[in-house]
């Protein structure tokens, strides 16, 4: 069996996994490190899923790192340009050469004795496992499940004659032309396929449940553009970046103060694309506050263009059954397709998907609490990198990824080998740590770990108080327990 050491760890070679490479060789660089990715190939979601129109729904200048500026035209990017921009990073770095490509994690050991984690890997087919141990364990494999995405059980759906594709199962061979399309679901997902989709298919129905919050604004920045023509690229890229930081948190905060104010101003702005004559009540008015869920980008209007231009529509209604030509509503009426997209959202996965155990004892998410949103109750030596669910992902994965480095040094400033968030309980409420009504975390809300009610026990989805804790913030805070090797 292969066995090796490293200082770190890294779990995951996607957008996270060579942020925290990166800043590990510029912040630590006496430690060792390498990165376990299941898949043959680099960029995480961005190389998983390939379905038609695949595209951020963040702006580049905050879904980028800091370090690297977005040159591209488009701030609203697609799938492959973003992909293109993780391996140029990785290349540019030397981070390609550290990642170990087809080592599936399965599980993780903590031995505090030996201040030592041992990860047990399953690698390509005709290999025999691998066993790594390290000193750290940085989790940067995201938050669902790569295998599968969730389609629910619908009623008659093998009596379906035609193709049933999930999102995230999408593969180049498949042919929309001329067909019948219908998408279930009304997430980014389905808002991004339905325009593609309209392109060549015969005609593509957006079938949803409820509506979405939905903001349009043009796929390219004409102000970063014409910043970065009279300004050196790094600091027109932080200008930008920090505007668009602003205005995000300008707009959450909006909602969440006056929500019937902004719902108000964003259903009024489909109304205007729309026109008067559409019924956007129905089908553009949800029954929540705006970033209950994440809104719905619209780049360029594409998606109100394809329902106007009659290449596309929207049904809200509920599903009774799957048919063989198609779905029957709860109403009675038909919707014939030759091909059905479940465009019905992901399956949550915690701890990237490994079995953890601490001392030997097996750890439960549900009955762990988050520590700043990174690190787990009596959980040493380890984190996970998550991303903003209000704003871009980058954003908080790159500060995560600095404090992880920071710890690290504190550690050997301290000739102390152990940093575990000691948490009793004691006087501590529970709030949401998903303060999202999104179908995909309500399914998995019994497996989530859960988040207190102040700090140092809760993330608060607010980039400036991030900095200020992660950045700045005391290593040493009277909850994070630092200890040597108990061996």
């Amino acid at each position: 069996m292969l066995q090796e050491h490293f200082d770190v760890l890294i779990i995951g070679a996607g957008l996270s996994g060579i942020g925290a490479a990166y800043q590990l060789q510029n912040n630590c660089p006496n430690k060792s490190y390498a990165i376990l990715e299941g898949r043959e190939a680099l960029g995480g979601t961005w190389d998983l899923f390939r379905y038609p129109g695949i595209r951020s729904d963040s702006d580049m200048y905050t879904l980028g790192y800091a370090f690297k500026p977005w040159k591209e035209q488009k701030a609203i990017a697609d799938g492959p340009s973003i992909l293109k921009y993780l391996h140029e990073t990785a290349d540019e770095h030397h981070i390609t050469s550290k990642i170990h490509f087809r080592n599936t994690v399965k599980s993780a050991t903590w031995c505090s004795k030996e201040a030592l984690w041992t990860v047990q890997v399953e690698r390509r087919e005709g290999l025999a496992p691998a066993e790594y141990t390290c000193n750290f364990l940085f989790l940067c494999g995201g938050y669902y499940q790569y295998a599968a995405g969730y389609t629910p059980n619908f009623p008659g759906i093998d009596d379906f004659q035609g193709e049933l594709v999930h999102p995230q199962n999408w593969t180049d061979d498949i042919d929309y032309k001329d067909k019948k399309v219908v998408v279930i679901g009304s997430g980014a997902t389905a808002v991004t396929l339905v325009p593609e989709l309209a392109k060549q298919a015969e005609h593509v129905t957006m079938l949803q449940r409820s509506p979405t919050y939905m903001m349009s604004r043009p796929a390219i920045d004409t102000f970063a553009n014409r910043l970065r023509k009279i300004l050196p690229a790094k600091l027109a890229y932080g200008i930008v970046r920090w505007r668009n930081v602003l205005l995000t948190m300008f707009v959450f905060h909006r909602s969440k103060k006056n929500p019937e104010g902004m719902k108000k101003y964003l259903i009024q702005r489909v109304r205007k694309v729309m026109g008067d004559d559409y019924d956007v009540e129905t089908h553009f008015t949800p029954n929540y506050g705006p970033w209950d869920q994440r809104l719905c980008l619209v780049p360029d209007d594409d998606f109100f263009k394809a329902l106007k231009d009659n290449s596309a529509s929207i049904v809200t209604e509920h599903i009774d059954k799957f048919t063989a030509e198609g779905i029957r509503l709860k109403s009675g009426q038909e919707l014939e397709a030759d091909m059905v997209v479940s465009a019905t959202g992901l399956a949550l996965e915690v701890f990237n998907g490994i079995d953890l155990s601490v001392d030997g004892k097996a750890v439960i998410p549900a009955e762990t609490y988050m520590y700043k949103g990174m690190m787990y109750s009596n959980i040493p030596n380890m984190a996970v990198s998550f991303g903003y669910t209000n704003a871009s992902w980058t954003l908080r994965s790159d500060l995560t990824c600095a404090y992880v480095c920071r710890l690290l040094n504190h550690m050997d400033a301290s000739g102390t080998q152990q940093c575990t968030p000691r948490f009793d309980g004691t006087d501590i409420g529970e709030s949401e740590w998903f303060n999202l009504s999104s179908g995909y975390v309500q399914r998995a809300k019994d497996k989530l770990p859960k988040q207190g009610d102040r700090n140092p026990w809760m993330a608060p989805q607010n980039y400036l108080l991030d900095i200020k804790n992660l950045k700045f913030g005391k290593i040493e805070d009277g909850t994070m327990e630092f200890r040597r090797a108990t061996g």
